[in-house]
């Protein structure tokens, strides 16, 4: 990597924190921009939660970020923050679609069978809201357990047994 490729990717992250000073501090500019900078972060953490409700789900946690950045003591954590908002909406609003239609689970494609390869979703749709935002934390973030648990406000033994059971649905469905 280059030194202007390397400096490029040590900007990325201190731009959004400039941005959440600046909107901090009253500049509606500066806001708008943090709000279109984050939205490719946000989107990549709520769409594999909240599935066809993604956008949905990124639409209320850029909302809540609007709302609450004042709230934000640190602008050095934001995209820990960031991540916390955008779980927590994303599973609210996984919960919400599934009590208002529920999977289907009666057709699970063949093995082999092309859509299973390419359809991802359809099988992350037979995982609970909890069950996709601890996959998401885990294997799309990189987090602990610890951290995950954190995050989401619950044990870690919870995080634990919901990624295994998760893993276990994963497996089973595109063994079927």
């Amino acid at each position: 990597m280059t030194a202007t490729a390397e400096q490029a990717d040590e900007q990325v992250p201190d731009r959004g924190v400039d941005l959440a000073r600046a909107a901090r501090g009253g500049d509606t500019l500066a806001m708008h921009d943090l709000l279109d900078h984050l939205t490719p972060y946000i989107t990549r953490i709520c769409t594999p939660i909240a599935l066809d409700d993604g956008p949905d789900a990124t639409q209320e946690a850029l909302v809540a970020v609007f709302r609450s950045l004042r709230s934000l003591r640190e602008p050095e954590t934001l995209y820990g923050w960031v991540r916390a908002i955008a779980v927590r909406e994303a599973v609210r609003v996984a919960r919400r679609a599934a009590r208002a239609r529920p999977a289907e689970l009666a057709e699970l494609p063949a093995r082999g069978d092309p859509q299973l390869a390419t359809d991802i979703q359809d099988v992350l749709t037979r995982l609970t809201p909890g069950q996709r935002a601890v996959l998401v934390l885990r294997d799309v973030e990189g987090l602990d357990e610890e951290s995950a648990a954190a995050l989401l406000d619950v044990p870690t033994g919870t995080v634990k047994s919901r990624l295994h059971r998760a893993r276990v649905s994963f497996r089973r469905a595109w063994s079927s």
